[in-house]
Order: C-alpha cells, then sequence, then structure tokens
C-alpha cells in the first residue's frame, strides 16, 4: 500500500523525525483522499492528511483537538523537507465542537480501519469504505454537490448504505433546512428514490 505523492513518504519520514526527536507513538485515524488512495478505493490527487481522531494503544479514540505538540513539530519539519505546505498533516475535519469527532463518528469506525505502521512511532488507520459514505454524503450535502458528490458516485454506496448515511448525517444537523438540502442532494445527484425513505 503506497500513497500517491508525497504523503507515503512525507508519513515515512514523519515516523523518523518522531523517533529522532524523542516522542511518543501516535495512532492516527485519517480520511478523506488520502484514505480513498491507500485503500485502493479512489486514486486521486489530494492535497493533505486529514486527521480525523487519535487512538491510544488500547483502540480507544481520542480528540485530535488540538494536534499533540511533538506531531504538529515533526511535521513542519518534514513539510520544510519534501516542500510540502505546512498544513500538509492537520485535523481539520476534527478541529473545533462543529467537527466530525465532537459531534460522534459512524459507530464501529474503528473496528474498520485499514492500518499501517510507519514504524515505532507511526501508525495510520484508514478509514473504511462505509465510513467514507458517510463522511462523503454529509460533505457533498454542505457543499451542495462538488468532488465529495463525485466520490460518493465512485464508492458506488447501495441503497442500504447510503439510507444509513443519511440518518448518520442528521444526527450532525437535525435542522429543517439540512433535511431539505439532504433531499436536494439526494434528487439532484440519482438518488432520488431514497428521499421518501429518510
Amino acid at each position: 500500500m503506497r500513497l500517491p505523492g508525497n504523503f507515503d513518504e512525507a508519513l515515512q519520514l514523519l515516523n523518523g523525525r518522531l523517533a529522532l526527536d524523542g516522542a511518543p507513538r501516535y495512532n492516527l485515524v485519517v480520511c478523506g483522499g488520502t484514505a480513498l488512495n491507500a485503500t485502493g478505493l479512489i486514486s486521486r490527487t489530494t492535497k493533505d492528511v486529514d486527521i480525523v481522531a487519535l487512538m491510544d494503544d488500547s483502540e480507544v479514540l481520542l480528540d485530535p483537538a488540538p494536534l499533540p505538540q511533538p506531531l504538529v513539530d515533526a511535521a513542519i519539519v518534514v513539510a520544510e523537507n519534501l516542500g510540502l505546505a505546512n498544513d500538509w498533516l492537520n485535523n481539520g475535519p476534527s478541529s473545533d465542537d462543529g467537527g466530525l469527532f465532537r459531534l460522534g463518528l459512524p459507530e464501529g469506525i474503528a473496528k474498520r480501519l485499514v492500518w499501517k505502521t510507519y514504524g515505532e512511532n507511526l501508525r495510520v488507520g484508514f478509514i473504511h469504505r462505509f465510513d467514507q459514505i458517510n463522511f462523503k454524503l454529509y460533505a457533498a450535502v454542505d457543499q451542495r454537490g462538488g468532488y465529495h458528490a463525485d466520490d460518493l458516485h465512485m464508492l458506488l454506496p447501495t441503497d442500504d448504505e447510503l439510507l444509513e448515511a443519511a440518518r448518520w448525517t442528521k444526527t450532525h444537523d437535525p435542522s429543517d433546512g439540512f433535511l431539505q438540502g439532504l433531499k436536494w442532494f439526494l434528487e439532484e445527484f440519482g438518488y432520488g428514490h431514497l428521499v421518501p425513505r429518510i
């Protein structure tokens, strides 16, 4: 499993930098384009590595906001070495109270992770296809389509998967406005037959 672009190399170097710094081991839970590439679901360019959660060695998911300072410091050194943006490694999806982690991740996400060990100081769990469907539906509704909708189509979700994802998205935003946006998205992007079931 090799990541396109610089990110596989970047994560290898990150492990080495953490070791040199005498930092603890980190288990990162990664979503987005990097996870799509790493798990072979979709091959496309991506600008960064999105951390949705951290995990302790007992496999308990942890809030990634804020990211641990030793991890941030090591990532900045890697960015300088490889010519990456300083925020190539970030907690954007879970950076605040409105983020995915604090609002609640899909049930069972930790058991579905696809792990890669980069060395003694770094393991990365890439999220599973089912969790990508959840996140991509939520983002596609929020952004009224865009590349998240394209990714969702390429994941070929079943009706049952989409309905479960729709239920999960509504726990994040129970407003009537979001519900109307969800119905609009399903109608516009070829899933209109599901609207009466949400």
